[in-house]
């Protein structure tokens, strides 16, 4: 075998968890993790710079996992998120990697949910836990979350929490845990905040960075110039002319998300907005609908956006420039994950030059334009989603898992396994993709059948540009 300087053998880790890398497929480190690993290992305080989809999780969910003691209930771990779609990821994620340890109990704490499950589910003991501040603080306040154990404090995408107006909560969060421990933080970006939260919070910390530029070669940057009339129109022409079957467009502003979507919804484009005021459960089934091939769209704000990893996104539109260069390149960076190709495509006014201009010296290239006339349809047909999402009433409080879906749409209802797509499993609700064409059918076929040996309630989500699927 060759050796690999990213190889996980070479750090000091335990046989169980090398033999659960290897089974999750995890045989080389990314570059975030070979730069962090070996400090975080060591027991120190870390700041690392890195942006999602690097492979961050690991890189502190690794050495927390290393530490804990599965005899011991007492909350071991802690991981502050801005979102809530980033602490679900995140618990999945330390679930997978702890199954190297035995049964070690990851609980989320978001708001959005009833606190009278999570208190029910802490009082139960947990080894880890994941969640936002707020709902965090909560927990602190009743004396439902105890942190007298904690050895390890995780403060994820540290820079959104900030952007967000966390960091009150996040001191008032650290000042009780315990002084000795290990304090990690992970942020994109560098502001002001977080060198205030380092000097308050952390013990000598080592600082490792890793550039975000992405390779020129997988990612197809194009600058189309607009005048402000434009714009909004000129996002449909982007979507007729490259035909990506999935698209994150990313606006400045939360009127901007409404009215764009507005635009496309209109133009019978299956798109769906997320930004900051939508209630939890609506952010939670615009997330599910995108992630699951179910609408083509996502129109989003930087914030709304933060810890949304879609694989296989196809391209990126700025339908304005972002004025911070650095949240430009994580912008693009969502698109060209893996070995994919994308496309990043930034409509520009003259306002906007001056952006643009700091844009190409980050990247140290001159940027590639294309005439907006140009845009011209590439097809007669519309961009219509593969799938369409089902959501069952019953989630994990009524034990159900994906398997159990899986099994009543191929045994009973007689569909392939290419027929479905992703499924999702939340505390009360459970979503399923299947083919489009299938979509009514397999609504009455489950309606009538049974999941897990049960009768259940199911509903097929209306289509993101507003018209039930046929």
């Amino acid at each position: 075998m060759n050796e690999n300087k990213n190889d996980f053998a070479k750090l000091s880790l335990s046989a169980s968890m090398l033999g659960n890398l290897e089974q999750l497929g995890y045989l080389q480190m990314t570059a975030i993790q070979a730069a962090s690993l070996p400090v975080t290992l060591a027991g120190k305080d870390l700041i690392a710079q890195a942006s999602t989809g690097s492979g961050k999780t690991a890189a502190f969910g690794i050495p927390l996992v290393e530490k804990i003691l599965p005899a011991d209930f007492a909350v071991q771990a802690m991981i502050l998120c801005p979102t809530r779609e980033l602490a679900d990821q995140v618990s999945q994620e330390i679930r997978r990697l702890a199954r190297a340890v035995g049964n070690v109990k990851v609980v989320t704490l978001c708001g959005g949910v009833a606190l009278r499950g999570q208190v029910l589910s802490l009082e139960h003991g947990a080894h880890v836990v994941v969640g936002t501040p707020g709902r965090i603080m909560d927990h602190l306040e009743r004396g439902s979350l105890k942190l007298k154990g904690l050895q390890t404090l995780v403060l994820d995408e540290a820079d959104r929490m900030l952007d967000m107006g966390f960091f009150d909560d996040i001191a008032t969060v650290a000042r009780q845990c315990p002084s000795k421990r290990q304090t990690l933080l992970f942020s994109a970006t560098y502001p002001e905040g977080i060198a205030k939260l380092a000097t308050q919070f952390m013990k000598d910390p080592q600082t490792v960075k890793v550039e975000t530029q992405h390779s020129a070669n997988k990612i197809k940057q194009i600058f189309v110039q607009v005048k402000e009339s434009e714009r909004l129109h000129a996002v449909s022409m982007v979507l007729n002319h490259f035909r990506p079957t999935s698209t994150l467009a990313f606006c400045n502003t939360k009127v901007q998300c409404r009215d764009l979507v507005a635009v496309l919804q209109a133009q019978g484009f299956s798109a769906l907005a997320l930004y900051g005021e939508l209630e939890q459960r609506e952010r939670d089934q615009v997330l599910i609908q995108f992630a699951n091939r179910s609408c083509s769209v996502l129109v989003a704000t930087d914030v709304a956006a933060r810890g949304l990893d879609v694989a296989q996104l196809e391209a990126v539109i700025n339908v304005d420039v972002t004025p911070d260069s650095e949240v430009h390149i994580h912008r693009i960076g969502r698109t060209g994950r893996a070995d994919a190709e994308g496309l990043a495509v930034s409509l520009a006014s003259m306002d906007e030059m001056g952006y643009v201009g700091k844009i190409e010296v980050l990247q140290g290239r001159e940027s590639s334009w294309q005439e907006l006339s140009t845009l011209t349809p590439a097809g007669k047909d519309m961009l219509v989603p593969a799938m369409a999402t089902l959501q069952i009433v019953g989630g994990r409080k009524e034990k159900i898992r994906a398997g159990d879906v899986l099994g009543a749409l191929t045994g009973d209802a007689g569909y392939t396994r290419e027929q479905v797509g992703k499924i999702n499993v939340n505390e009360y609700s459970t979503y399923v993709a299947v083919s489009r064409d299938i979509a009514r059918e397999a609504m009455d076929k489950l309606s009538r059948g049974k999941v897990k040996g049960k009768s259940v309630k199911v509903r097929l989500l209306k289509d993101a540009s507003g018209i039930e699927n046929e």
